[in-house]
């Protein structure tokens, strides 16, 4: 690992925060259209993606709004906005793109080690419920991205689906199901690291592990910022000096950028959610369930604690997990401090967190009831969507935690926001992502976002403008509005990260 000297000369042109999916993006798209900008990249614990990015901490769906239904809102007047799930679709393309690029160009070697194929489907119950997801699947039918889905009300077309989900279910039951076949899998963990190696290899690039932002401050006499460094292993602090500094330190990012103290972060607070897993040990079961099956979250819930059962390919080893179980904890990372929630609270906040938690009692109460969950009380959830579960099939894995945005409302006083969302100076110089959900999988357009924001001048020369639709040919396109490029561009990502062939035809079957 490189070392360098406490010194006041100029540093690094980027600085990045945290080895998680965004910085790795950032760093790679940075590189690619500027392969002379060096970049130090600093992680406090002593490897890549082992918070959120990790594959047991969340990060483990593509998610492209195909089966979360917390993405398709129901209005008061009956009908559906599809306008989220088609956003968070579209930007999915964009990151399958990218990533096909990277393959391409010999950046990543082992696609089928991050990505696969696998059915996203919607299941749920109850007449009510059965209305609401035909009438989201008709909603989501007049836009080409969601066109090959198909839709279910016959218990034995479901049973062919999912067979685990409908054995032993009462047949006087209405149930329904949406199922996409393009739909995938990806392990964040793996991509991240598989990002970082090619990173560390490039030169102008230094990778340090095992190192903690302490703090950091404008450079008065440099320009650009300043941080404090701690090598956690050694004890020893050192001074960085850098132009660009990016804050992707999941939940830690917040209490970094609060000592910015640039006016843009100013209200912002953070609520955090932890998360549990229950994972299954019988392995005839694991192979019995081929899909990501999502269903409508409970009343109070958090977007983030969509149930769902969820066949993933984790180190080559295909595992099964029904959750999140939503808990709370003080704790902004899995590795933080129960601090981290009191030292985040400054003048400037404690309004909008205050509000924000007055208008979210039922949330409160929800966790309430999750944190005093027994096992049992855990497998009579799980049931609602495997009715056979026996509880010694089962054993409860700890997930990350997601620190939810809160921020300033002029009508509110605070609103507690369940995306994610770039904070940056208006100097373009300092940038730092808060939120959760569905973060990972749209990391390509947030970064893009930021590039928009923090590099405006670089962006709008042609070298810049080339190499992104190089690298991402929808670029400057609403691929939403665009049906001939965006199939044809599903068509060639799909080639190159082995996801085979799918037709765009939609069924409806009773």
């Amino acid at each position: 690992m490189a070392k360098r000297k406490k010194s006041t000369e100029k540093g690094p042109d980027v600085v990045l925060i945290g080895a998680g999916i965004m910085s790795a993006t950032l760093g790679v798209l940075l590189k690619e259209l500027q392969p002379d900008l060096t970049i130090d990249i600093y992680e406090r614990l002593d490897s890549a993606a082992a918070e959120s990015s990790d594959a047991w901490n969340n990060a483990g769906t593509g998610h492209s709004a195909f089966c979360e239904l917390n993405y398709t809102p129901e209005k008061e007047d009956g009908s559906i906005d599809p306008a989220k799930a088609i956003k968070i679709a579209e930007s999915f393309e964009q990151s399958k793109q990218f990533w096909s690029y990277l393959i391409q160009q010999g950046f990543l070697h082992d696609a089928p080690n991050f990505i696969r194929s696998i059915p996203h489907m919607s299941f749920v119950w109850g007449t009510d419920n059965v209305e609401y997801l035909r009438k989201r699947f008709d909603a989501l039918q007049q836009n080409y991205l969601f066109h090959g889905m198909q839709y279910s009300e016959d218990p034995a077309q479901l049973a062919d689906w999912m067979p685990i989900v409908m054995e032993d279910r009462d047949p006087a039951q209405p149930v329904a199901a949406t199922r996409m076949d393009i739909g995938t899998d990806v392990n964040f963990g793996a991509l991240t690291r598989a990002m970082f190696r090619r990173l560390y290899d490039m030169p102008g690039v230094h990778l340090y592990f095992a190192h903690d932002v302490r703090d950091l401050w404008r450079s008065k006499s440099l320009g650009g910022w300043k941080l404090k460094v701690e090598n956690v292993t050694t004890n020893q602090e050192r001074e960085i000096q850098t132009d660009f500094l990016f804050i992707g330190a999941g939940g830690g990012s917040l209490r970094l950028l609060e000592k910015s103290d640039i006016p843009e972060s100013r209200g912002f607070g953070g609520f955090p959610v932890s998360g549990q897993w229950l994972k299954c040990v019988n392995r005839e079961v694991v192979e019995r369930h081929q899909a990501k099956v999502y269903g409508k979250a409970s009343v109070g819930a958090p977007p983030m604690s969509v149930p769902h059962l969820d066949t993933r390919m984790i180190d080559g080893k295909r595992e099964l997990l029904f959750g999140p179980y939503a808990g709370f904890s003080t704790k902004f990372l899995k590795s933080g401090s129960y601090l981290d929630l009191p030292k985040s609270i400054q003048l400037s906040n404690m309004a909008p967190m205050l509000m924000a938690g007055l208008h979210n009692v039922p949330l409160t109460r929800y966790l309430i009831q999750q944190v005093m969950q027994s096992p049992e009380d855990r497998l009579n959830a799980l049931k609602e969507y495997y009715p056979d579960a026996k509880l010694e099939d089962w054993e409860l894995e700890i997930a990350g935690q997601r620190v939810q945005v809160i921020k300033k409302d002029e009508h509110e006083g605070g609103v507690l926001e369940f995306g994610t969302e770039v904070v940056s100076a208006a100097d373009g110089s300092i940038a730092a992502l808060l939120g959760a959900s569905p973060g990972a999988s749209t990391a390509v357009s947030i970064m893009l976002d930021l590039l928009k924001r923090c590099f405006p001048e670089k962006l709008a020369t042609e070298v810049w403008q080339a190499k992104l639709k190089e690298m991402i040919p929808s670029y400057g396109q609403i691929l939403a509005n665009n049906p001939e490029l965006g199939k044809e561009l599903r068509k060639q990502t799909s080639e190159v990260l082995g996801l085979g062939t799918y037709e765009y035809t939609s069924e409806v079957s009773q």
